[in-house]
């Protein structure tokens, strides 16, 4: 059964469990997917309210893009416990003869590759949702102001835990030159998506006073 599908309960009792995964990388794309469904939600409850009718077209947009990636991160849940089980299963292979032991060592590789990109792409759809999160600032429903500040916090959360679990695995990497490439991007990344989260926090703080 696939994480997504499980009770919140069993989901949360299995992370809690002694199991290898799901782990943090999952944990964060989920931290993603409240976030992009929060903004979906607020930007619904704007839609069709008089006072809000300025808004109306950039909250109908914006509650499509961020119920599409509240799927796509729903998508990364399952498919960073499915990288570090690729991981496992590699190392796991027989290393008795050279053959043996260069396959094992190709296929660990590969794996860590795929375990370095999984949450890459998750902290590629966390910008994405930040800015439609910023967007909504000042043009959307102030009731549910809190909501855009928890969806902040949700979203810096999976982008921090994200990037953990890409430079957990750099030093797998046999590319050099890409693991390089991997964490001065990343660290772009984490920058801009802090800066946007404050500023999101931030203006949510100065709507509740």
């Amino acid at each position: 059964m696939k994480l997504t599908e499980m009770t919140v309960n069993a989901y949360m009792d299995l992370l809690n469990s002694d199991a290898p995964a799901p782990g943090g990388g999952s944990a964060s794309a989920l931290c993603g997917a409240q976030g992009a469904a929060l903004v979906s939600m607020v930007a619904g409850l704007t839609v069709g309210k008089k006072k809000y009718a300025d808004d109306w077209q950039l909250c109908s947009d914006v509650a499509k893009k961020a119920s599409d990636l509240k799927s796509e991160f729903i998508v990364q849940v399952d498919k960073d416990t499915e990288a570090f089980n690729l991981v496992s299963a590699a190392f796991k292979l027989p290393k008795e003869t050279d053959e043996e032991k260069a396959a094992r060592s190709d296929a660990i590789a590969a794996a860590t590759l795929v375990a370095t990109k999984v949450p890459f792409e998750t902290m590629e759809l966390t910008l994405k949702a930040l800015a439609l999160t910023k967007s909504l600032i000042g043009h959307s429903n102030t009731n549910a102001a809190s909501d855009l500040g928890v969806s902040a916090l949700n979203l810096i959360s999976c982008m921090k835990g994200a990037w953990l679990n890409v430079l957990i695995n750099l030093g797998g990497l046999k590319d050099q030159a890409e693991a390089d490439k991997f964490r001065a991007l990343g660290k772009e990344m984490v920058a801009e998506a802090q800066r946007e989260a404050d500023e999101i926090y931030e203006a949510t703080l100065d709507i509740l006073k």
